[in-house]
């Protein structure tokens, strides 16, 4: 990719290429998420917005995060892998058990990625992990950022 350069206009004849269609994609994707999902900007200037749920696994360089919307039902898991390696069955602490369903997934083909991923998402263990009630096995992607939301309707 191109650094962008301010004295010129954007190479748009870029997106004909794969990855740079896939990262517009992926943008536009991004933007849709933060516009549909109350907890992604309801809250976003106050402190009841966000919560950590693991930011200490230097060990394994992720970090997991809820978006909080001002409604129980809206919250947003996030969950970063900053390796390229694939973290199998990896745990993280959610505050409710259910179907957490993959929202997006930045490994995913049309993004350029690997396609490494959930099978569209997974479903909550009475397990407590990361002081939270509930946990979930996900399969994190290289070098990727996952957003997920429990679903309203029990699967």
């Amino acid at each position: 990719f191109k650094e962008w350069n301010h004295d010129s206009s954007l190479d748009w004849h870029l997106t004909g290429q794969p990855l740079h269609r896939g990262m517009q994609s992926w943008v536009e994707q991004l933007n849709r998420l933060y516009r549909q999902q109350p907890a992604m900007h309801e809250l976003e200037m106050q402190p009841g917005g966000f919560e950590w749920v693991d930011c200490n696994d230097s060990a394994q360089s992720t970090l997991s995060m809820l978006r909080l919307g001002s409604r129980p039902g809206d919250t947003v898991l996030i969950v970063c892998n900053f390796t390229p390696v694939i973290r199998d069955a990896y745990e993280v602490g959610v505050p409710s058990g259910g179907f957490w369903r993959e929202l997006l997934n930045s490994d995913a083909k049309e993004y350029g990625g690997s396609g490494v991923g959930n099978m569209g998402g997974r479903t909550a263990e009475e397990r407590p992990v990361h002081g939270r009630p509930f946990s979930l096995r996900l399969v994190l992607p290289p070098l990727s950022a996952l957003f997920l939301k429990l679903d309203a309707e029990p699967k």
